[in-house]
């Protein structure tokens, strides 16, 4: 999960690293380091902190070769100390991923005298490479990942050579191919603007940039092609376009999401129909907010198509030795396209003869060259850690692959209402006032949001919402199960947050509603049904969003809970852009 990046014929090095781990501080910010290479020494600087924290460490320093790396911690806490990059005799390295078996490694060349000065597993690397040096830093790499377990793309370069060398294994590295400068990192943003083509290493891979150009090999160190296309990542602005944070911003970019995904759509329709043929049965599978969509995609499918469908978590469905055959379509869902269980998901299925359709905002990643059939999320880049207009994105996706399934027309009704709900959320966003029910969350102990069938999916998304950015404990619920446990909980410091679309569900959910106040639970309600509003509105706080056709409710919904999410987290001063502990991009497990 963290960013790394390398660069080599550049005319200022800490200048482009610099500027490359900004635009992938998303993968991690707990701390930052680069190493650069001026007539044969390596120069190391790094920082606990966000990136902003080497700028004035890289005043003064000249190179037109170097390695950057932003940390989220897995093994050891955030510190100057286990910051990246790590060194040992002479070279330096970056590592993204997990090495599985650091401590037996470790525990072996602490015997042969090796000291350490970090906790981390990356550590290990760069000890290991310098033991097998012996003039071909390729080679020693070589040898390095011989003997490794787990997951990593792996960086390094050495004070006896002009060269930067890189290993691949479940961890994503790109390579940037210029004119006369050549690039490798994490992802495709901190490319932009550097690099006229790029090429994606694939697992096992290794690659060498020197300043006369790139070099790739196999797992066996042999000369190996990997297709070459053009860079087609946009630079964009780090600006804020007026906005005080990211997430307000991306937020005002969700019917965006929706018109580009819908018009991206267009372009796979026909790929898509051939591939769901005889399809008898549907897996939907992701992580974090990328599983709130599939059970919204779930019941599209279910209510479309007529098709049996099943829902569940990446990191469960991988381990449960499930039940796919060549009739069964698995739709992983993921924004970044390396969600580490998604991806291992989509592997099992094509082992098992299952076709595979990643639904993704990346055109480049792991998920998108396994997959049958790609169905293009179109949100653009996501600065902001939690999703926001890559959530609406995924439920276009979904919404849209699901009128396919059904053998329905992309001129026919539903995907007209689809296109009505762009302005919705416009003017929803413009006219949202959720300041007061903002503070209510922010004095409260716990929030729980509940709903019903497909109001409960964007029940657990608004509560996941509210934890990630805010750290209120809380809960997402179905409402016709309040009275099985979690009634229990509420009292006058929990607030409950009910969730009512469907007219012909209203009534029961008024009926949950009435027993939270029963029990003196602050309450508040957000719903498209005006008749809601004016039954309730004389007792609690009713939110009431424009009225739409339910099956698209959860996209005007989205714009209601982050929203909510966003302005709690104002009042309480936390930053919704990098919350603790977070990432943006789950490439381990």
């Amino acid at each position: 999960m963290c960013g790394i990046i390398g660069c080599i014929g550049v005319k200022n090095a800490p200048e482009v690293i610099y500027e490359g781990l900004k635009r992938l501080e998303y993968r991690g910010y707990d701390s930052a380091g680069c190493a650069f290479l001026s007539h044969g020494k390596i120069t190391v600087v790094k920082r606990e902190g966000r990136v902003e924290k080497l700028l004035p460490l890289l005043k003064g320093l000249k190179a037109d070769m170097g390695i950057g790396h932003t940390r989220w911690a897995t093994h050891g806490l955030p510190s100057d100390e286990n910051a990246h990059p790590h060194s040992a005799g002479g070279i330096s390295i970056v590592h993204n991923g997990i090495i599985e078996n650091y401590l037996p490694l470790k525990e072996d060349l602490i015997l042969k005298g090796v000291k350490f000065l970090s906790d981390t597993d990356s550590e290990v690397v760069a000890h290991l490479i310098a033991q097998n040096y012996d003039g071909d830093l390729l080679k020693a790499l070589f040898k390095t990942v011989k003997l490794l377990k787990g997951s990593y793309a792996l960086m390094a370069i050495c004070e006896d050579e002009e060269r930067i060398v890189v290993a691949k294994n479940k961890s994503p590295v790109i390579l940037g191919l210029g004119d006369g400068q050549y690039f490798c990192a994490s992802d495709e943003p901190a490319l932009a603007g550097l690099a006229d083509k790029i090429s994606v290493l694939e697992d096992g891979d290794f690659a060498e940039l020197t300043a006369h150009g790139v070099k790739i090999f196999d797992e066996s160190l042999q000369p190996v092609s990997r297709e070459v296309s053009p860079n087609l990542a946009v630079c964009q602005s780090l600006g804020l376009d007026g906005c005080p944070h990211y997430m307000l911003k991306e937020l005002r970019e969700v019917p965006m999401s929706i018109e580009a995904t819908h018009k991206a759509f267009n372009s796979i329709e026909a790929k898509l129909s051939k591939a769901l043929k005889d399809v008898t049965r549907i897996i939907i599978t992701g992580c974090g907010t990328a599983y709130h969509a599939s059970l919204i995609g779930k019941r599209y499918f279910e209510c479309f198509a007529r098709i049996p469908v099943e829902c569940e978590t990446a990191g469960e469905l991988r381990y449960k030795n499930p039940v796919m055959d060549a009739n069964t379509a698995v739709f992983a869902v993921s924004q970044s396209g390396e969600t580490a269980d998604t991806v291992e998901v989509a592997r099992l299925a094509l082992s098992m003869g299952a076709r595979v359709i990643a639904v993704t905002n990346s055109r480049l990643s792991q998920l998108t060259r396994l997959a049958t059939v790609v169905v293009p999320v179109a949100s653009g880049p996501e600065i902001c850690v939690c999703a926001t207009k890559s959530y609406t994105g995924q439920i276009t996706a979904l919404y849209l692959s699901a009128i396919v399934l059904a053998g329905e027309s992309l001129d026919g009704d539903r995907a007209k209402e689809l296109l009505k709900i762009p302005p919705v959320c416009r003017s929803t966003l413009e006219s949202l006032d959720m300041r007061s029910l903002a503070h209510v969350c922010a004095s409260s102990t716990g929030v729980y949001f509940m709903g019903r069938d497909i109001d409960y999916a964007v029940a657990l998304e608004g509560s996941l919402k509210l934890k990630e950015i805010t750290y209120i404990p809380g809960e997402g619920y179905p409402s016709a199960e309040l009275k099985h446990g979690t009634l229990a909980l509420i009292d006058v410091n929990v607030a409950s947050i009910f969730i009512i679309t469907d007219p012909a569900l209203a009534g029961k959910s008024e009926n949950a509603v009435e027993q939270v106040l029963s029990r003196g639970g602050k309450v508040a309600v957000i719903t498209t049904v005006k008749e809601v509003k004016e039954r309730l509105s004389n007792k609690l706080q009713v939110i009431l969003l424009p009225e739409c056709d339910k099956y698209l409710s959860p996209l005007v919904t989205a714009v209601a809970i982050q929203t909510l999410a966003y302005k709690t987290a104002v009042v309480l001063k936390r930053d919704p852009d990098k919350p603790r502990n977070l990432a943006k991009s789950v490439t381990v497990e």
